[in-house]
C-alpha cells in the first residue's frame, strides 16, 4: 500500500533501499557515559562547597523542570524519542560543559597568563559565548547527520533541542555559580539572580542556533547551508555576549538589556515556537486527504488527526471504553500519521530522494501496524473501516 497524494517524480518508483530505516533513538550506553559525567562534575563541586552545591542542586534543579516542562509542553504534537530528549539533556550538562570549560581554561591562560583569581573581560563577553554557543550547537550538528535528520522536521523540533541542550547547560552551571557563593545568603542571591530572572536564558541563546540549523535544513546548496548555520551561530554568540557584557557594566545595565532586549526576544520566541507547531496541524491537515484517497486513513480519522483538540478527544474516547492500553493505541496510531505526514511534506517540497522515499514506504508501513495494533480505533464514533 502506498500513498496516493501528490504525484511523484518518475525516480520515486525506483527500488527501495534494502537496508530497513529504524526509528532514532540514542544508544543507552551513550546516555550512561553522559550521566556519568555529569554525575562526577556534581561530586566534585560538592566535594569543594558541599553545603553551597546541595543548594545549588535542589534550586536549579525546581527551575529546570519546569523549563523541560515547558518544551515537552511544545513537543505534544509530534513527540520526539524520549531517549533523544534525554541525550540532548545530558549532553548540555556533560560534553557542551567539558568542551566549554577546557577552550575556556586555554583561552584565558593566553590572554591572562598567570593569573589565576580574576577573569578577562575579553573571556566573559567573548570567549565564553564562542565556545558555549558552540560547544551546545554541536549537538544540532550532529542531530543533521545520518537517520537522526529525520526527526528534525519542523521548526519546532529544532527549537526543542536547542532549548533542552541549553536547559542542561545552564542546570549545572547554576550549581556552579550558585554553589561558589561565600556564605548561604550568597548562594541564595545568585540563586534570586540567575533562576528567577534567566531559567531560560541558555535555552534562549541555543534557540538561534536552533533557528539557522532549521533554515540550513530548507536549502539544497552547501554553502547556503553553512551560511544559515553560521548566523545561527553568531546570533546565538551575541545575545550570549550582551547578556554577559550588561552584567560587567552595572547593574543598571544589567537590568535594562534583561527588560528591553532579553524579555522581548523570549517572547519572540515563545510566539515563534507556538506559530511552528501549528503550522505542524496544518501539514498534516493538507497530507489527509491523500492518505484517505490511498486507504490508510478512514475519512472520519481525517476529521480529528489534524487537530490536537480532537485528536485529545479521540485518545479520551478511546480511554473510556478500553482504558489505558487503547488510549495507548489512538495515540500511537495518530504519532504515525503524523510522521508520514512530514515525510510527505519533504518531498513535496522537493526534498525527496531514494532513502526518503524508502522512508515513505517504511512509515505506511508502520500506519498499518499501528492500526491494527489499536482495535480501539473501530470503537470511535463513526468508525468505518478503510
Amino acid at each position: 500500500m502506498s500513498y496516493a497524494g501528490a504525484p511523484q517524480p518518475p525516480h520515486a518508483v525506483g527500488p527501495p533501499f534494502q537496508r530497513k530505516i529504524r526509528k532514532v533513538g540514542a544508544p543507552l550506553a551513550l546516555i550512561i557515559v553522559l550521566g556519568t559525567v555529569t554525575g562526577l562534575i556534581v561530586i566534585l563541586l560538592t566535594a569543594a562547597n558541599p553545603v553551597g552545591t546541595a543548594i545549588g542542586f535542589a534550586l536549579s534543579s525546581v527551575a529546570m523542570t519546569i523549563v523541560v516542562l515547558a518544551y515537552l509542553w511544545l513537543d505534544r504534537w509530534e513527540p520526539e524519542p524520549p531517549r533523544l530528549l534525554v541525550l540532548a539533556f545530558l549532553w548540555g550538562t556533560s560534553v557542551a560543559v567539558v568542551i566549554s570549560t577546557v577552550l575556556q581554561l586555554t583561552l584565558e591562560a593566553a590572554i591572562n597568563p598567570g593569573q589565576t583569581e580574576t577573569v578577562s573581560p575579553i573571556s566573559i563577553v567573548l570567549g565564553a559565548p564562542l565556545t558555549e554557543e558552540a560547544a551546545k550547537g554541536l549537538f544540532l550538528l550532529l542531530m543533521m547527520t545520518g537517520r537522526r535528520r529525520n526527526e528534525l522536521n519542523s521548526m519546532t523540533d529544532c527549537l526543542i533541542y536547542a532549548g533542552l541542550v541549553g536547559a542542561g547547560f545552564a542546570w549545572l552551571e547554576d550549581i556552579l555559580y550558585i554553589g561558589g557563593g561565600e556564605s548561604i545568603s550568597d548562594s541564595l542571591a545568585t540563586a534570586a539572580l540567575r533562576l528567577i530572572m534567566a531559567p531560560f536564558a541558555h535555552s534562549l541563546f541555543t534557540t538561534m542556533f536552533g533557528i539557522g540549523v532549521y533554515f540550513a535544513l530548507q536549502q539544497r546548496n552547501a554553502a547556503a547551508k553553512a551560511g544559515c548555520i553560521l548566523l545561527g551561530y553568531a546570533g546565538a554568540v551575541i545575545m550570549h555576549g550582551l547578556w554577559n557584557g550588561s552584567s560587567l557594566l552595572s547593574v543598571e545595565a544589567y537590568f535594562l538589556t534583561y527588560i528591553f532586549w532579553m524579555v522581548p526576544v523570549f517572547a519572540l520566541a515563545i510566539v515563534l515556537g507556538v506559530q511552528s507547531r501549528r503550522r505542524e496541524q496544518r501539514i498534516v491537515a493538507e497530507k489527509l486527504p491523500g492518505m484517505v484517497a490511498a486507504g490508510l486513513v478512514t475519512p472520519n480519522e481525517a476529521t480529528w488527526l489534524g487537530s490536537m483538540r480532537s485528536r485529545k478527544q479521540a485518545i479520551g474516547q478511546a480511554a473510556q471504553f478500553g482504558g489505558k492500553p487503547a488510549s495507548k493505541g489512538v495515540k500511537n496510531f495518530a504519532a504515525q500519521v503524523v510522521e508520514l505526514a512530514f515525510v510527505l511534506d519533504r518531498i513535496d517540497r522537493g526534498f525527496g530522494d531514494p532513502r526518503v522515499f524508502a522512508l515513505q514506504q517504511e512509515e505506511v508501513s508502520a500506519i498499518a501496524a499501528a492500526r491494527a495494533a489499536a482495535p480501539a480505533l473501530q470503537g470511535l464514533p463513526g468508525y468505518r473501516p478503510p
